[in-house]
């Protein structure tokens, strides 16, 4: 694969513009760039001024904190053929010297300068720069970084630590290890190996909570914290074989035998079944973060500024992958697209990059949409290939609802031994797992407030005062079990 940088400053392009957070990183590959090209490299930031490690670079070029300044003396400066790197130059483009000077700048053929900001350009300067995407660092150096952090921490402590990664163990650590900067995974790494003395396949959850701390998402994402395993919810059996055969698409083994990722699942069904709740057993289950699409924030009120927020949303996830994205009750973002409707096709547009975004993208990420109106659902959603596999979640059925029961009073402290889980599993017909949950909840408080041990009489009479979904939404439940029923692969 050609190398766009180099290409840039072969092409005689006079600015290029480099966005990115990981600076240090976007510099060094200039530095080799520059030095493949045998060509003389200058550096400047507002702090240091010019400097320069090229034998050709003198001493009175020194200096020059000043943007203007700077930009007026590269424009004077007689030199054949040069590179220019300007760090977070953007905010001086406000400037309209700074403006002028650059424009100037433009049209001269024996230089280039390379603008590398963390934050976009200002459009005038934006349409005038090449923009050049730095590659995310390859497995390879992520494997490097994880070495010699391991090497470092253990000159620093002193001590002789243990490191007990397999071939396996580190293709999954540099996997969880992707969308960090190489500094980030540096400091990721170390804060593991200190944590025990030692660097094993036990430390990978460490790690991925670390990724999720230090990734802090904002705007249309949200980090969820998983505190659940795919061993704690009941039934759903079919679906459970089905990640767990596809647990290890996501590494570089599966890339070379010939795998692609696995891209994502569909959960219809009805409410309360624990749609929401295998989005984060998965993430458990894969050791990968999750992330929360929430599609009440992308509209926004301003023309094109909620496709953006989608497309910045998207994008952020794959900065972030590999990531679980989960966007919960899919249907509401999107319940117009297929359908007219008076917001002036903003639904259909929004729908439709988010196609354009499933079918196409190659990153690690393993996308889950629940939904709970499949009526509200565009037709091209469902089809074959922009999901893995779309699931329905049903009702569960009697020796389901008895382990729900007994989940659920474990998860309480109490023995599900001492009760009668089969009668209660069958007065609970009907209910949804989160339906069950709550009859234990308030079976719990009836027990409290008589200052006795919670008992079978209690969940009983909690069962037999609730009137479930499936009763209260008789007829529209009905249909979407019918609906289901040979178009989804059942759940269980």
């Amino acid at each position: 694969m050609a190398d766009p940088l180099k290409l840039s400053i072969l092409a005689g392009h006079p600015l290029v513009s480099v966005q990115t957070f990981d600076e240090e990183r976007a510099v060094q590959l200039v530095r080799q760039t520059a030095a493949e090209l045998c060509t003389p490299l200058v550096e400047w930031s507002a702090t240091m001024g010019f400097w320069s490690a090229h034998p050709s670079f003198g001493a009175h070029e020194k200096g020059v904190e000043d943007a203007a300044a700077a930009l007026r003396a590269v424009r004077d400066w007689k030199f054949e053929s040069r590179i220019y790197v300007f760090r977070d130059l953007g905010p001086h483009c406000r400037d309209p010297v700074a403006h002028r000077l650059l424009r100037d700048l433009h049209s001269r053929t024996n230089l280039t300068l390379i603008l590398v900001d963390s934050a976009p350009l200002p459009e005038n300067i934006r349409r005038l720069a090449v923009p050049v995407v730095i590659p995310p660092p390859t497995p390879a150096e992520l494997e490097q970084v994880v070495r010699d952090t391991f090497q470092q921490v253990q000159h620093k402590t002193g001590r002789k630590l243990t490191a007990t990664l397999t071939r396996r163990d580190m293709d999954v650590l540099v996997q969880t290890l992707r969308g960090l900067t190489l500094a980030e995974a540096s400091r990721v790494v170390a804060s593991a190996v200190h944590s025990d003395g030692a660097l094993s396949a036990r430390d990978v959850p460490l790690i991925v909570e670390a990724k999720r701390n230090l990734l802090q998402s904002a705007g249309s994402l949200e980090s969820v914290a998983v505190n659940v395993g795919i061993d704690e919810i009941a039934g759903l059996g079919n679906l459970k074989r089905w990640l767990k055969t596809r647990r290890g698409g996501m590494t570089q083994e599966a890339r070379a035998f010939g795998l692609d990722h696995p891209r994502g699942i569909l959960l219809l069904g009805v409410q309360g079944c624990g749609k929401s709740l295998c989005a984060k057993a998965v993430a458990a289950d894969w050791n990968m973060p999750l992330l929360r699409m929430d599609p009440g924030v992308l509209y926004q009120k301003f023309i094109g500024e909620s496709e953006n927020r989608l497309r910045e949303a998207l994008a952020q996830a794959e900065a972030m992958a590999p990531v679980i994205l989960w966007v919960d009750e899919i249907e509401k973002a999107f319940a117009s697209a297929g359908s007219e409707s008076a917001d002036g096709g903003l639904s259909q547009r929004m729908f439709g990059t988010l196609l354009t975004w499933m079918q196409d993208h190659r990153s690690s990420i393993f996308l889950v949409a629940t939904a709970n109106n499949v009526q509200s659902l565009p037709p091209e959603l469902l089809r074959k290939g922009r999901f893995d596999e779309v699931f329905f979640v049903d009702l569960p059925a009697d020796d389901i609802r008895k382990q729900i029961f007994a989940v659920h009073l474990k998860k309480r402290g109490r023995d599900p031994a001492k009760f009668g889980l089969d009668e209660l599993a069958v007065a609970a017909e009907g209910f949804s797992g989160a339906e069950i949950e709550q009859a234990v909840v308030a079976a719990l408080y009836a027990a409290f407030a008589e200052k006795v041990e919670l008992a079978t009489r209690h969940l009983m009479a909690e069962v037999r005062t609730t009137r479930p979904l499936s009763v209260l939404m008789e007829e529209k439940v009905s249909h979407l079990r019918v609906w289901a029923r040979g178009r989804c692969v059942m759940a269980d």
